[in-house]
């Protein structure tokens, strides 16, 4: 035990400590906002969900049922029946399309909702959905711009890339299928990339109020030096919830699947069979819906734990953050938002090593400790040798003798 001071961690007011993350830190802090508010967080994001899906159904078999039903009056192979049948599935298309791209929609203003209820669990402060919508709200749509030009630029680039495909398909199909399969194997690293450079993104607009170009800006400068540790994040997280997913929905379709052969052992099934069989696949797809949302909100705070660990790194943050935490417990009111403080500022790197160094770290404001007393007393310094052969002896006296007679 010395009396000096010794380095210790930066405290922890909120869900995370207010000094750079680890990648462990991280990835377990990513279900802490979950926890912290599960009644705004999960049954905010699992309405929505559910309204999306159901909505998105019901619209697609209306609009199957109204299309593909003229089929069943007109005679296959007929001029009529071609024009028809193209002009059906160019119509369920496109609905699926505009559909598809509500959806996403939605699920960019749940990603909103949980980046604001992150910000504010790292200060240790829980909001109602309606204070955390008042502060996405002023940015929803450009949450929902970046959703739709995302997938305006997918659905371009596909739509180019088909459309070469077909036509080298009919030069030569063998060039063209081979081409198809590096495509293919080329988009998953492309989309990774993409997907980790831009993960912050929805975080920069909501508490930064940058514009959509601002914050791709922001997501790619942010994300620098961290890129690896950032996909990790992601893939882990899409991989266990996935992998979740598949071992929820596969034990109910066998399960349904042995119900009806053992309802119907002739094949031909009856009312009761066929409302067996919906009912076990929605109760499956209820199981992988509320394992979807909770994904879509784990992922969702990863991102925004990445994106406050950017800024400490990058900018400082966590000096502003721990000011605003240290001015509202003093009993300060109308404090300005930190997240909205010196955004874009350079700061040195200031981060802890991984090992300490020697006499251990210093606390802030401190000099490094001096090392400790030893335990043990110093060996005297040994004397010096004797003179060589040949020399007097009363040339040489050990330290401390007297000389002379």
């Amino acid at each position: 035990m010395t009396a000096y001071p010794s380095w210790t961690p930066a405290p922890r007011p909120g869900i995370i400590p207010l000094q750079p993350l680890g990648f462990g830190t991280i990835l377990g802090r990513s279900f802490a906002a979950l926890r912290q508010n599960p009644k705004v967080l999960l049954g905010f994001a699992l309405v929505v969900q559910t309204v999306s899906l159901l909505v998105v159904t019901a619209a697609l078999v209306a609009v199957g049922f109204a299309t593909f039903g003229r089929l069943a009056t007109l005679q296959a192979g007929t001029d009529e029946f071609e024009a028809v049948l193209a002009g059906s599935i160019a119509i369920s298309g496109a609905t699926g399309l505009v559909l598809s791209l509500a959806a996403g929609a939605l699920g960019v203003i749940v990603q909103g909702i949980v980046v604001s209820e992150v910000a504010q669990s790292v200060l240790a402060e829980k909001h109602t959905l309606g204070v955390l919508w008042g502060r996405v709200k002023p940015v929803a749509w450009r949450l929902i711009g970046y959703t739709a030009l995302v997938s305006l630029i997918v659905l371009a680039v596909l739509g180019v890339l088909v459309t070469g495909i077909v036509v080298l398909a009919f030069a030569a199909a063998p060039a063209a299928i081979g081409l198809a399969i590096l495509l293919v194997l080329a988009a998953i690293p492309l989309s990774l990339w993409l997907s980790t450079k831009l993960l912050l993104v929805p975080s920069a607009i909501v508490l930064e109020r940058a514009s959509v170009f601002g914050a791709i800006a922001r997501s790619w400068h942010l994300t620098r030096g961290r890129f690896w540790s950032t996909l990790g994040i992601v893939v882990i997280i899409s991989l266990s919830f996935s992998l979740l997913a598949q071992v929820v929905s596969v034990p109910f379709s066998f399960l349904t699947g042995a119900v009806t052969a053992v309802i119907t052992p002739t094949g031909d099934p009856g009312p009761s069979e066929i409302i067996t069989l919906l009912l076990g696949t929605l109760i499956a797809q209820a199981f992988v819906t509320l394992i979807q949302t909770i994904a879509m909100i784990v992922q969702s705070t990863a991102g925004a734990l990445v994106y406050v660990d950017g800024r400490m790194r990058h900018e400082g943050l966590d000096l502003d953050l721990s000011s605003y935490v240290d001015r509202r417990d003093a009993g300060e009111r109308d404090l300005p938002d930190p997240y909205l403080q010196h955004v874009g500022r350079e700061m040195p790197q200031r981060w802890m090593p991984t090992s300490p160094p020697a006499g251990g770290w210093a606390a802030p404001g401190y000099p490094s400790a001096p090392p400790a007393p030893s335990a043990y007393p110093t060996a005297p310094p040994a004397p010096p040798a004797p003179p060589a052969s040949g020399a007097s002896a009363t040339d040489w006296t050990a330290p401390g003798a007297d000389r002379g007679a």
